[in-house]
This record gives C-alpha cells, sequence and structure tokens, in this order.
C-alpha cells in the first residue's frame, strides 16, 4: 500500500508541473491509492507522510487546468488530515496566484462538515510513538486549538459561521468525544490507544478562554457515559490528568463550574487533587483563597468534591481550618474586600454543611478558638455588612458544636443574603458516597405520632376562657358604658424655662414625656427665649436618657438639639464641638452630636421662606458621586444636572411655582462647626482614642466633614476649611479601615465642588498635585471597590477643573 501511494504521488506531482500530461489521471490514482488504504493514513511512515505533504503544496499552487473542480479538494478531504490541515492555513497565510482564499476557505469548511477534525485527533492519538510525532502533535495542537483565530486574522473578521467561536469549539468538542468512543472501543479490544493527545487540545483550548464552549459539550456526554461505566470513568480521569500543568488550572475551573453537581465532579475527576499537585494547589488554594468571583455552586461542586471521599476528606479539613483562619484575621478583615469576605463566609458555611460529628468532635476546640477570633474581627469593623457576616458565620459554627447546650444568637436584620448565608448550612441536594447530614431544624421539631394526630383533629374548638360554667356566671351584671370616657394627658410646659425643670427634677413620667414630645416646637416659636437658656438646653438633651417608653425618642431628642443649634448657632455649635473631645461621653454621645452638627447645617444652608422652614422638604445630606463608568459624559451630565437645579429661569406664559430663597445662614457660623473639630484629633484621651480602637467614631467624623465641607459652597470660610481639610486628609489617606478611606475621599470630593477653582489653583497647588498622585494609586491598589470608585471620581473632578480653568482667560 505505501509502495503504491509513494508511486502515485510521484506521478502526480510530475503531472502539476507545468507541461505536465494527464493531472485528472494522475490525481485519480492518488484517491485510489488512498482509498486502497481504507482511510488508515496513521500508519504511514516518515518518508510517505513528507511526500503526501509536498504532493498537497504542489497542487495548491498548481494552475486552475491542472486542479479540476471537485478532484483536488477530495485530495485534502481523504488524505491524512493532519497534513491537510497545515497545508491548508499555510495556503491561507500566503494563497499563491493560481489560488484564491476563497477557495482555501470553502475546502476548510468542507473539511470541518465531514468530520475530518475527529479524523486527525483519532490519527494523533494512534501514532505517539513514531519518528517526528511531537513535532507534528506540536503543530497539529497549535492550528486545531486556534483555528478560528487563524482564519478571522486572514480574512479579516469575515469568516464564514462555522469558524466562530461559539460554533468551533462545541464541533470540537463533539470530535473529542467521538475519538473518545474509539478509544474506548480499542481498550476493550485490548489494543493501546494513547489519550494525551486530547488532553493536550483539551488545555490548549481551555487556558485559550474557550472552557465554556468545548465543556458545554463534553461535560454532558462525560456525565452520561460514566454513570455506569468504568472504563470511561478512568479514561476522564486520564484525560484530565494528562493536561500540562501550565494548562491545569483553566481546565479544572471550567470542570468545576460547567458540572451539575459534586456527584458529578467527583466521577469527572476522580482523586486528581490527591495525585496532582497543581490540581491540590488550584482546588484547595487558589479558588477558595485567592479568588472570590466564583458563583455560590462553584463553591458547593468543590466542597462536595472534596467530601465525597474517604481520601480527600482530609483536604476537607484542611480546607476549613485555613478559611476559619483568613475570616479570623483581622488583617484580613480590614484589608479584604466585602465580596472576598463574604466569599470565604459562605465557603465556610459549606464545609460546616459536610462535616461528620467525629470530624467535628476532634476539632471543637479549634472550632471555637476559631470562632471567638473571628466575630471580634467582624464586630469591630464600621461596615454593618461585614459584622453580619461574622455574626451569621459564628451562629453557624456555634451550632455545628453545640449541638445540646446553648447557642450563639444575634439580632440582626433579615434579608435574602442573610437567608441564602443560612440555607448552605443543610446540604440540600443528596451526594452519591457521603450520606447527608440530618437536618438540624427538623431534629428539634417534636414529633407527633398518628394517634395524637387523630385526637387533635377531633377535638373541638373552644374558645379561651369559655367553659360551660363560666358561660352563665355574670349575666345579672351590666357593662358601664365607658364610650364617651377620654384619656386624661398631662399639658406640657408653655415656657422653656420651665421644660428645663420637667426634664431635670420631674418625677411625673407623663408630664415628661408630654415635653419631650412638645420641646422642638416650643424652641421654634420662641427664639429669643431660647436664646437666652440655648447652651443649658443642649446640654441638658445631650445628657438625657429615657425615663418611659416614648415611641420616637431618639429622634425627638436629636430634632430638639438641632431646633436650639439652628436657634443659637455660635454658642451652642461652640459647646457640642467641646464637648465631643471631652472626657466622660460614651461614643453614642459623640456621634450624636456628629449628627446634630451635620442636620443643623444643612438647615442653616436651606433657604427659608416667611421665617418659616419648610422641613418637609430638607433631605439628608449627602454627597453626590459618579456612577461605576469612567466615561466623561456621566461627569458633564452631573454638571448639568447642578446647574440646572441652581438656575432661576423666568418664563413667560402659564404661572410658574418660584423656587424658595434667602440668605445661606450657614455662611457666618461654618467655622464654628468645622474647625473645633478638626483640630484635635490626634490627641488620645483616657477614654477615646480616635486613631486607636475608636476608629468607627473617626469614621463618622471624617464623613461629617465632608458633608459640612460641602454644605460651606459660596462661604467665606470655604478656602481655608478646604486647605485644613487637605492637610487632615494627607495626615490619615493610609489608614486601614475602608470607611475612613471611603470618609477621606468624600472630603476631596466635597472640597473640589466647594472651594473656587482660583483659590484651589493659587493656594493648593502643590498639595492637589500630591492629592492626585495618591488618588492615582488608590484607584490601582485599593482593596475596597468603593474607594476605588470615589478617587476614580475625586481624578474626574480634578480634570474638570483643570479644563475649567484653561478656558477662564487670563
Amino acid at each position: 500500500m505505501a509502495v503504491a501511494l509513494e508511486c502515485a504521488l510521484r506521478e502526480a506531482m510530475a503531472a502539476l508541473e507545468p507541461g505536465g500530461e494527464s493531472p485528472v489521471a494522475a490525481l485519480g490514482a492518488v484517491r485510489a491509492a488512498l482509498a486502497a488504504a481504507a482511510g488508515d493514513t496513521a500508519a504511514l511512515g516518515e518518508q510517505e507522510r513528507a511526500l503526501f505533504g509536498a504532493f498537497l503544496r504542489s497542487l495548491v499552487r498548481a494552475s486552475r487546468e491542472a486542479r479540476p473542480e471537485g478532484v483536488w479538494q477530495s485530495c485534502f478531504l481523504e488524505g491524512p488530515p493532519g497534513l491537510a490541515l497545515c497545508v491548508l492555513l499555510e495556503t491561507l497565510s500566503s494563497p499563491g496566484p493560481s489560488i484564491h482564499l476563497r477557495e482555501v476557505v470553502e475546502v476548510l469548511e468542507q473539511f470541518l462538515q465531514e468530520g475530518r477534525v475527529a479524523a486527525l485527533l483519532w490519527e494523533v492519538c494512534q501514532q505517539p510513538a513514531q519518528p517526528g510525532a511531537p513535532e507534528l502533535q506540536e503543530a497539529v495542537l497549535s492550528r486545531v486549538a486556534c483555528l478560528p483565530d487563524h482564519v478571522s486574522n486572514q480574512l479579516q473578521g469575515k469568516s464564514p459561521p462555522v469558524f466562530f467561536p461559539q460554533n468551533y469549539f462545541p464541533l470540537l468538542g463533539g470530535a473529542v468525544i467521538e475519538v473518545l468512543q474509539k478509544i474506548s472501543d480499542s481498550l476493550r479490544g485490548g489494543l493501546d490507544c494513547s489519550i494525551s493527545f486530547l488532553s493536550h487540545v483539551l488545555g490548549k483550548v481551555c487556558v485559550h478562554g474557550r472552557q465554556k464552549e468545548i465543556l458545554s459539550v463534553l461535560v454532558p456526554h462525560l456525565t452520561e457515559l460514566t454513570q455506569s461505566d468504568c472504563i470511561w470513568q478512568r479514561m476522564c480521569w486520564r484525560l484530565v490528568e494528562c493536561v500540562p500543568e501550565r494548562w491545569m488550572e483553566a481546565v479544572l475551573l471550567g470542570f468545576v463550574q460547567r458540572a451539575p453537581g459534586a456527584d458529578v465532579l467527583s466521577r469527572l475527576l476522580g482523586n486528581l487533587v490527591v495525585k496532582n499537585k497543581k490540581a491540590q494547589f488550584v482546588l484547595t488554594q487558589k479558588v477558595l483563597l485567592l479568588q472570590y468571583g466564583h458563583k455560590t455552586a462553584v463553591l458547593q461542586n468543590l466542597l462536595g468534591y472534596l467530601s465525597l471521599d474517604p481520601l480527600r476528606r482530609p483536604f476537607l479539613i484542611q480546607v476549613l481550618q485555613e478559611l476559619l483562619e483568613t475570616w479570623g484575621s483581622s488583617s484580613a478583615v480590614k484589608h479584604s474586600p466585602p465580596e472576598q469576605q463574604q466569599y470565604i463566609s459562605k465557603a465556610i458555611l459549606i464545609c460546616l454543611s459536610h462535616l461528620k460529628e467525629s470530624e467535628i468532635e476532634s476539632c471543637r476546640q479549634e472550632l471555637l478558638t476559631s470562632m471567638m477570633e473571628g466575630v471580634k474581627c467582624h464586630l469591630d469593623s464600621n461596615l454593618p455588612h461585614i459584622r453580619r457576616l461574622g455574626m451569621i458565620v459564628a451562629e453557624s459554627i456555634s451550632l455545628k458544636i453545640n449541638t445540646d447546650g446553648p447557642v450563639l444568637k444575634f439580632q440582626y436584620e433579615e434579608d435574602d443574603e442573610t437567608r441564602e448565608l443560612k440555607s448552605l448550612l443543610v446540604q440540600t441536594t443528596p451526594c452519591c458516597a457521603v450520606p447527608s447530614l440530618p437536618n438540624e431544624e427538623e431534629d428539634e421539631k417534636p414529633s407527633v405520632s398518628d394517634g395524637d394526630r387523630r385526637s387533635q383533629t377531633a377535638a373541638p374548638v373552644v374558645p379561651a376562657g369559655e367553659s360551660d360554667s363560666e358561660l352563665d356566671s355574670d349575666d345579672d351584671l351590666i357593662p358601664y358604658d365607658m364610650s364617651e370616657d377620654k384619656e386624661l394627658k398631662a399639658k406640657a410646659p408653655l415656657y422653656l424655662r420651665d421644660c428645663i425643670e420637667v426634664l431635670t427634677g420631674c418625677e411625673d413620667v407623663d408630664k415628661w414625656e408630654a415635653t419631650v414630645k412638645a420641646l422642638e416646637s416650643l424652641i421654634r416659636r420662641n427664639p429669643a427665649a431660647a436664646r437666652e437658656v440655648s447652651v443649658e438646653l443642649a446640654k441638658i438633651l445631650l445628657h438625657l436618657e429615657e425615663k418611659t417608653c416614648t415611641e420616637g425618642f431618639a429622634e425627638l431628642r436629636q430634632r430638639a438639639q438641632v431646633a436650639v443649634l439652628t436657634t443659637d448657632p455660635i454658642p451652642v455649635a461652640q459647646y457640642l464641638t467641646s464637648q465631643f473631645y471631652s472626657l466622660n461621653y460614651s461614643l453614642r454621645q459623640r456621634v450624636d452630636i456628629l449628627d446634630v452638627l451635620v442636620l443643623a447645617a444643612q438647615e442653616l444652608s436651606c433657604p427659608k421662606t416667611h421665617g418659616k422652614t419648610k422641613h418637609s422638604v430638607t433631605s439628608k445630606p449627602g454627597i453626590q458621586l459618579l456612577p461605576g463608568s469612567d466615561s466623561s459624559k456621566d461627569w458633564r451630565r452631573i454638571v448639568d444636572e447642578r446647574i440646572k437645579s441652581k438656575t432661576r429661569r423666568i418664563a413667560t406664559g402659564q404661572a410658574q411655582v418660584e423656587l424658595a430663597s434667602g440668605p445661606n445662614e450657614f455662611n457666618s457660623v461654618a467655622g464654628h462647626f468645622f474647625f473645633p473639630l478638626i483640630q484635635h484629633f490626634d490627641r488620645p484621651l483616657t477614654t477615646f482614642d480616635l486613631l486607636g480602637e475608636d476608629h468607627f467614631v473617626l469614621g463618622r467624623l471624617v464623613h461629617t466633614l465632608a458633608v459640612l465641607m460641602y454644605l460651606a459652597v459660596n462661604t467665606v470660610a470655604a478656602t481655608a476649611m478646604g486647605k485644613a481639610l487637605l492637610e487632615f486628609v494627607w495626615t490619615l489617606r493610609f489608614h486601614t479601615d475602608c470607611y475612613v478611606r471611603q470618609g477621606l475621599l468624600s472630603c476631596i470630593s466635597s472640597l473640589l465642588l466647594s472651594v473656587p477653582a482660583e483659590r484651589l489653583l493659587e493656594d493648593m497647588t502643590e498639595e492637589l498635585l500630591e492629592a492626585q498622585s495618591w488618588l492615582g494609586d488608590v484607584v490601582e491598589k485599593d482593596p475596597d471597590g468603593d474607594c476605588r470608585r470615589l478617587a476614580l471620581h475625586n481624578l474626574l473632578l480634578m480634570e474638570n477643573l483643570k479644563k475649567k480653568l484653561q478656558i477662564i482667560p487670563s
């Protein structure tokens, strides 16, 4: 067969030369020799393959007369598929004068549609030990895995649909399944066959980012074929084991993401995590501790896979210990983004759901220690989301290790995320190798026997307190008519000095409650009288504690404090700001001071009409931020909206509602609110250390300064406030708490929006250049997403400021 094919090839090459005779007959002889080989081109020797490659290159360079239509294409489709593909792609890269690019593409289309990719893969799998096989495999591998790119580069994106990645790689996956079936048949027939080339193809496709396309075909077929066939299971294990280490991660992630469950993943991968160090690192370290973008189903697949075999369960315990170590690290809680902490929390809960009672018993003390350390770190966080994550995980660990005794229970708001996290503690899908843990919630419910259930159903329903002996006992008594009765309410004092006496020394709780409810309106109705006792009232309200269960007490007290502060701003602001850094105040009281200052500053900066403040339209102060996009159009939109909101338009025709206007009363008092707060932040007290453990109050202080700066726009003190604020931000810019850093970045936003551009350029040029460099580092390196967005927002504000100054004529 080899001799006949060699003679036919030499005669065909001679006939294809210019002046050659009967090329049609010569090509027919080549096809006949290939047909005699019955498609077994893998048996060709190195010399025959070299000769066939030279023949194909001569064929594509031959004149059109020497290449009869329909015959020369068959030589490519019936010959050795590896050689055919290589020559076609070479011709595609540099087509000769006698062949058009379109003709090559049409042959390639036929090559794919007639299943020659499967023939190519099978050919390579049959000849692993032949001379020159590694070089051929490398050449074929590069072309098979990157065929859409090769074609698209030459056709400038105008590829036929079969070369689209979403079409080609599923076709390649089907070819891999077809070859695996042939390998299975060979093994059952007692013949050896290599699977490593398929592993290389799978690895290279996955590392190029096409896991979804190829595994969408491979995983469903392998799931079905490995269900009850041990040979297919071993072939699948071998398919993944033979993937080179540099591509192993991409393949494993693809399988973990696409597998429909942990039991299927266990069938597809076997004990790969035990045998392969790279797989062990990826599955037990990288996916769980170094990445956090995977879905919950991926975590369930991976951790369920580790739990389904006795040889793999030690990795489950090891993973849980490392996750708890990270979860309980104060440094990790401070410096890792909330998304990663949520991801780690989910992984811990899933690990706990797979633990057996004996395993819990063996590591009970370690779990308890980790729980105590971790919950402390999370409760110290300023972010409510992080605190709640710590509570949920701590409750879950406590539930697992204290099955008989009391368990931890925290108070937090239940939402969809909380319910999802708690559901992870219970296995909902049955696993094939390890029986699922009993459902604790069901175990706690008392069982009801059938007899009890029947007795409960048959028992008549009698309202409580209505037995037969009591139904007629009070028939002779006539009820007293109380329909006209009214509840007697204590009257509130009419004068502020009487209010002070009631709040400081009255024992009548009804009168005290009435005074608290009426105090705000009394202050606003009598501003002159309020100024006489403003500081005294502020002191009483700051220390006022609830005597009765008054509904909305905290809000009533705060509104009264705001009323006092807006009525007599300077002395009351001086008192409150001085008390913020004084001894013997709780953190709650210090935060209350900050809240009152912000609310009063907002009210003073809002316009008033006819002497009355429009409280109904007052909203909480806030800094307007850019959305997540980095487009300059977003900045222009926000600027236009701000200009529109502050522009008064006069129109004729239908009457329009005139907006409220008036002087900004915050203008003359802004410094009294701002500067005392920024002066002593670095002086630790016995019971108060802003730069130490009281970083939550520091975060609230920073956000308060940002709002005060924002409200000071167009005030006389804005420039001095901005310069002091910039120095304050520069001092704390490397703070470890993300809540504090968010506040510092909000301060920069307020400064850029409130201080006039000319003053920024003249008084703070060097400081702004340094801040710009720092903001660039935050955008690139800060672990918190909100900090990165705020820093980007500030850089856009600076860029807009620069453009604005370039437009203004000097």
